[in-house]
């Protein structure tokens, strides 16, 4: 953990915005002519007017923050309350909303940080470096390397490491649409033309970017033939060889489409994410939405792997910082809040309308463990809603304190990321016990203080998540950020 300056990508966090450096270059840039001026004049100063320094936005962060915050929300209370949990396959529950908000803010962090670039060689180089820091602790954290918390253990085979994750879709279009923002500096204006639809022109090769993602997942997801294909499960030292029949294109169920198919084909079948949400359906177990036995008569595909993170959903979240970026570019063009939220609004309501007619015309359903179009529009649509209202409360009517601790978890999203939602910290507690592995301070917390007092399982652990978790973090968030600690990639 370090003390750097704060830079508006991803994960990365320190003390000073994007937006507040370009402005301290200005300030820079008009010194430097102001003593050029003063020199060809022979000591005769002409006065230099300075912009002031811009506010910053508190906003980013505090969005930032509530994605983390939902992230522990889902994944540690979703156990319980499974009605939160992902999706088991078509529609939309809260956990699905954390990736695209994630991917929605680091487009958006990315039109600030590089709202400049003064050397193109040099950004695509820290461009690149960021995007290997990210897969490499995407496939650290999330590849079967760590078992923390639940597991005292460590390591992995490396025939069934995962290689897909969170972060390493995040370092996927992090790297693609860095990479055209950084190389099309000097092809955008820096002034807008009037008229709602000017932004869209002045930044044609991101939507140009985009538009490539969107016909690359279409083409591959409805033209690409699926054949028959086969996995093997090991249970009780006993192996079992399954087949799924298939042979048909443009399937959007889960045994048949495109998507998993290209994984199968990229990663290899043992290189996949096991334990997909899609066991959650009625074709898999009568407790469904929740989890349960497998029914006897369950088809084969339900006991199949199936990488939520994979490489051609991942090539449609593309389009999510896509968005995220266009929301930076308004942010930065436009310098009232009747204008910024104008565009905002305005997009978020259209992607959303847009979102809910191919639903519900069984076009192409929300879904999002295929990354569907549906499910762009709908998430960003909805990201760019509450990210305009979080803009309109805190930014705007100046309610900063209620949104503190989404804040303060905001600033050091990679610290609480890696030790709280991957459960790294709970991992190294869990690792000093007491006669038995799991008469352990966090099971004993669990038990005695949330479960036991309220007599139920599942509200204990909902308060367990939301205090000894969500409200930890935020304050050991404070806490860093008082003292000026962040961890940034």
């Amino acid at each position: 953990m370090e003390d750097p300056k704060r830079v508006e990508e991803g994960f990365g966090h320190g003390q000073i915005s994007a937006e507040e450096k370009v402005e301290r270059e200005d300030v820079r840039e008009r010194s430097e002519m102001a003593a050029e001026q003063h020199d060809e004049t022979k000591g005769v100063e002409k006065p230099i007017l300075v912009k002031e320094k811009s506010k910053r936005i508190a906003t980013l962060d505090a969005f930032r923050g509530l994605t983390i915050v939902l992230m522990i929300l889902v994944d540690d209370a979703g156990g319980v309350y499974e009605r939160i949990d992902h999706s088991p396959w078509n529609g939309c529950t809260l956990a699905d909303f954390v990736m695209p908000f994630f991917l929605f803010i680091v487009g958006v962090a990315i039109a600030l940080a590089l709202k400049r670039v003064p050397s193109r060689r040099y950004a695509v180089r820290k461009i690149i470096i960021r995007t290997l820091k990210m897969l490499f602790w995407g496939i650290l954290l999330q590849g079967g390397y760590s078992h923390a918390p639940d597991e005292l253990v460590y390591g992995v085979d490396m025939k069934q490491i995962r290689w897909c994750g969170i972060l390493q879709r995040i370092a996927l279009v992090y790297l693609v649409v860095a990479l055209i923002e950084a190389l099309t500096i000097k092809l955008r204006p820096t002034t807008i033309d009037p008229g709602h639809f000017s932004i869209f022109s002045a930044y044609r090769w991101q939507w140009l970017g985009g538009f490539i993602a969107f016909l690359i997942y279409v083409i591959t997801t409805y033209a690409l033939y699926v054949p028959d294909w086969s996995f093997t499960v090991h249970d009780d030292h006993k192996s079992h060889t399954f087949t799924v029949k298939c042979g048909m294109r443009g399937h959007l169920g889960p045994a048949c489409n495109a998507v998993g198919y290209v994984d199968r084909e990229v990663w290899g079948i043992n290189h996949i994410y096991t334990q997909p949400v899609w066991i959650r359906l009625k074709a898999c177990t009568l407790s469904s939405p929740e989890a349960g036995d497998l029914r006897p008569d369950a088809p084969n595909w339900c006991r199949a792997p199936f990488e939520p993170e994979g490489l051609l959903s991942s090539i449609s979240s593309i389009l999510s910082g896509v968005i995220g970026i266009h929301y930076g570019h308004v942010l930065i063009h436009f310098k009232g809040h009747a204008e910024r939220l104008k565009q905002w609004v305005s997009m978020g309501f259209g992607l959303i309308i847009i979102a809910l007619l191919l639903h519900f015309t069984d076009a192409i359903p929300i879904n999002k463990q295929l990354y569907s179009i549906s499910y762009v529009c709908f998430t960003a649509g909805a990201a760019g809603i509450v990210f305009s209202a979080f803009y309109i409360l805190i930014d705007v009517w100046g309610k900063r304190t209620p949104f503190l601790l989404f804040e303060w978890i905001g600033m050091n999203a990679m610290l609480v990321f890696v030790l709280g939602a991957q459960g790294i910290l709970a991992g190294f507690v869990n690792g000093w016990w007491y006669k038995n592995p799991d008469n352990n301070l966090v099971n004993w917390i669990q038990s005695h203080v949330f479960i036991d007092v309220w007599n139920s399982e599942k509200f204990g652990m909902l308060l367990y998540v939301i205090f000894a978790e969500i409200v930890f973090w935020g304050v050991l968030s404070g806490i860093l950020h008082k003292f000026r600690i962040y961890w940034k990639l």
